[in-house]
């Protein structure tokens, strides 16, 4: 998801506001293990929407080890470099079940997560907000999704862990958590939204501008 906190408050995309989530543990394991060297980072290319791997449920990660926690940190400088508050891993082309989260956009370390083999074990209330996505750059839509909501995952190192979240934490989790089940905001949005979105994609595609 992309940063939308210069913009809009409410804009999963990419929003960084304030005050405006929060995240209260339940049993969390480390998230974020640090790494002991810090070797420069690699910066991925984010995968756009019309390539396939954004659309296929992605495999369950079973070997958790160095390179695992490397590609976690090599998706956050991505995400940063991106100006997101969220990334998948099909987002950078690999057919992973991992995802991070920080929705302070790189202003608080300890904000960093990693989701490993995440999913939602409780949702409840629900919010409508507009969100983007750094797969579909430009385009934005109304998505409904749950107000609160608690994750059960691993980390980089295989612990398993539960976290809730609330609001724009929430809706981050869930809209990872989609990618790594091959489904794009745009799915929850009304079919003539989506193929207005889709059009004029098409459209940039031929013109050379996607």
């Amino acid at each position: 998801m992309p940063d939308k906190s210069p913009r809009s408050k409410s804009e999963i995309a990419g929003e960084t506001p304030a005050g405006k989530s929060a995240a209260a543990p339940i049993a969390v394991a480390d998230a974020s293990p640090e790494i002991a060297s810090t070797p420069p980072r690699k910066i991925y290319n984010i995968v756009k929407y019309g390539d396939p791997i954004l659309e296929k449920a992605t495999a369950t990660v079973t070997k958790f080890d160095s390179e695992l926690a490397e590609l976690a940190e090599d998706m956050f400088a991505s995400m940063y470099a991106a100006q997101g508050v969220g990334l998948a891993a099909p987002q950078i082309g690999k057919n992973m079940r991992i995802a991070v989260v920080d929705v302070t956009a790189g202003k608080n370390p300890e904000a960093k997560i990693v989701l490993v083999n995440p999913e939602i074990i409780h949702a409840e209330g629900e919010k409508r907000e507009e969100e983007g996505c750094l797969s579909i750059p430009g385009f934005r839509g109304y998505v409904v999704r749950p107000l609160f909501v608690t994750v059960r995952a691993q980390t980089v190192t295989g612990e398993t862990f539960e976290l809730r979240g609330e609001d724009l934490l929430a809706r981050a989790f869930c809209h990872e958590i989609d990618h790594l089940h091959g489904v794009l905001f745009i799915q929850h949005l009304s079919m003539l939204k989506r193929d207005l979105i889709r059009r004029k994609i098409k459209k940039m595609k031929k013109q050379g501008e996607w």
